[in-house]
């Protein structure tokens, strides 16, 4: 073989014998695509002492990624469809590359989320192309067992963030965790040209321009309206988000339905099947991480487990991801996507419940049952809902299928941080409250405190400094005896206190985990039977992946060149 594929995959008269090696390639480019995100939430401590971020900058921080990211993957993944879904593979590494640089040099808050916006655009490149090209290059008798290899990398690509940014601050600052990205995504991009074959779609018409940019418009005022208002209220901004949203969805669905060639056939969530597995996507991961984003808290400023520490420790969730996924290739094709998405979402609900247990006395081994079933849940459920979403898509579009299935992730992942992330943070601020009623703590203080749990232990290691400095002065030459005494008792009285702090810091976060899972649980719950209802039994759920792209295309690449078999 030569050592560029240059040849088509739609031109190959059998499948393509470097298939699993080119599943690698794709697998990495998700690697990157979603370490890039979770790797954040250890490296954001260390960000927010050398760049000096209020808790606002942070949340953008975070969250300038996810706006581009979730708003540009349909527009993008219907050019990539129409021109090259490597194309687009490579494209998106080298602009997230790009951004990850620009991250690593900034000195500023606006240049760090410039850079992660940035960051974001590339990611919505890479992530529908790994799914098209995963679809174009299987044939169909191998294709559920490849997303299920692709699944188990997304799953554990969250918790391998934390444990390799925890690795890296160990000795470098936080801009190695932007570095980080450029050599990966380098290795990816050589193997994109050496193992991957080009694909695009065959017939591809012209891309509906209008449809597309409607998306941007309602997913990004979605996504800014979701961040916006749970964490800095619905002031104007997010009313006028929710407005544009709303309008621009349904501006949106009118276009789609009467364009003849829409980006998005939006008659497609009518059917049981594909509506129920894009509703279980969003709704598992609004758990994951929302779960994720305030157990990494916890770890971290509760337990004191350092960033290397804390991402050790997720990685049960990962292992687990592992099983539960290798698990799912042997009992789908059995029990049906209906049995182990629903198996799934009860798992998950089961590790939230779990978790309504934690108090300030839960030790680390108190949430390894969690991490375990909600690994194993995330194994089960994501990779049947995602075969089924792909296989609603023809040939031509499986870009658009891998952009809904990421965008439904996304959604759910925004959703799950900003919503569980606002009842967490109300919860722990009032928590706070009643915990220090009736101490002599100043009022500035107790607020600043209840801004966040870092904002609280920060506060007890500022008043334990105070009683350091104080100890110190009593101990100093030329002290008189009853000046050293006064403060020595100062000194005594702010210890104490600074104690008193941290563990009103530690329990009030401990109960608004527990309120927060609790809620998170009844969620996902809720969303457990209305998926259950909206998914179709196993016979008539095969027979409804498989009848479209049947039609327009072979069933295995074996056929490729053969004239399409006419439906009957």
């Amino acid at each position: 073989m030569p050592l560029l594929i240059k040849e088509p995959v739609e031109r190959m008269d059998r499948p393509y014998a470097r298939r699993w090696w080119a599943l690698l390639v794709l697998c990495l480019s998700l690697l990157i695509a979603v370490m890039t995100n979770t790797a954040l939430t250890v490296a954001a401590p260390d960000m927010t002492r050398d760049l000096d971020l209020s808790s606002s900058d942070l949340q953008w921080v975070i969250d300038a990624y996810t706006v581009p990211y979730a708003a540009l993957m349909l527009l993008l993944g219907a050019i990539g469809d129409k021109y090259s879904r490597r194309g687009a593979l490579v494209l998106g590494l080298v602009v997230l590359s790009a951004g990850a640089g620009a991250g690593a040099l900034s000195d500023s808050s606006a240049a760090v989320i410039a850079s992660r916006a940035v960051m974001g655009v590339g990611a919505a490149m890479i992530m529908p192309a790994t799914l098209s090209l995963l679809a174009a290059t299987f044939p169909r008798a191998e294709r559920a067992k490849a997303i299920t290899l692709w699944a188990a990398t997304s799953g554990i690509a969250i918790a391998a963030g934390p444990l390799i940014a925890g690795a890296l601050l160990k000795d470098y600052g936080w801009a190695s965790t932007f570095l980080i990205n450029i050599p990966v995504a380098v290795l990816a991009i050589i193997g994109a040209f050496v193992l991957v074959p080009p694909s695009k779609a065959k017939d591809a018409g012209r891309i509906d321009y209008v449809g597309g940019l409607l998306s941007v418009v309602w997913v990004g005022a979605l996504i800014y309206m979701i961040i916006e208002g749970p964490s800095f209220g619905w002031g104007a901004s997010a009313v006028t988000a929710a407005v544009i949203a709303g309008v621009g969805l349904v501006l949106f669905v009118v276009w789609e339905l009467r364009h003849p060639r829409p980006v998005l056939d939006v008659r497609k969530f009518t059917e049981r099947g594909f509506s129920g597995s894009n509703l279980a996507v969003a709704l598992f991961f609004v758990a994951v991480f929302g779960a994720f984003y305030y157990l990494t808290q916890h770890l971290q400023f509760v337990l004191q487990y350092d960033p290397l520490e804390t991402g050790v420790r997720m990685l049960p969730l990962a292992g687990a991801v592992f099983v539960g996924s290798a698990l799912t290739g042997v009992l789908t094709p059995r029990l049906g996507a209906k049995v182990m998405v629903s198996a799934g979402m009860v798992g998950g609900t089961t590790a939230l419940a779990l978790l309504t247990q934690v108090s300030a006395s839960s030790s680390y081994g108190d949430f390894v049952p969690s991490l375990i079933i909600l690994g194993l849940s995330l194994g089960f459920a994501v990779s049947p809902c995602t075969d089924a979403i792909m296989g609603a898509f023809p040939e031509s579009e499986l870009g658009v299928g891998g952009a809904v299935n990421d965008t439904s992730l996304e959604l759910g992942g925004s959703l799950g941080i900003a919503v569980l992330g606002s009842v967490l943070a109300s919860s722990y601020s009032s928590g706070l409250a009643d915990e220090t009623a009736g101490s002599k703590l100043p009022a500035s203080a107790l607020e600043q405190a209840q801004d966040s749990v870092g904002a609280g232990g920060g506060v007890a290691q500022a008043i334990g400094e105070q009683a350091r400095q104080l100890a110190e002065r009593a101990g100093a030459p030329g002290t008189t005896p009853q000046k050293a005494a006064e403060l020595k008792a100062q000194a005594g009285e702010l210890a104490q206190g600074a104690e008193q702090m941290r563990h009103a810091v530690g329990a009030s976060f401990s109960d608004a985990v527990a309120h927060t899972s609790l809620v998170g649980a009844v969620v996902l719950g809720v969303g457990t039977v209305l998926v259950a209802l909206l998914l179709p039994r196993k016979g008539r759920a095969g027979a409804a992946a498989d009848a479209e792209p049947d039609v327009e295309r072979p069933a295995d690449a074996a056929d490729a060149g053969k004239e399409p078999v006419s439906p009957r």
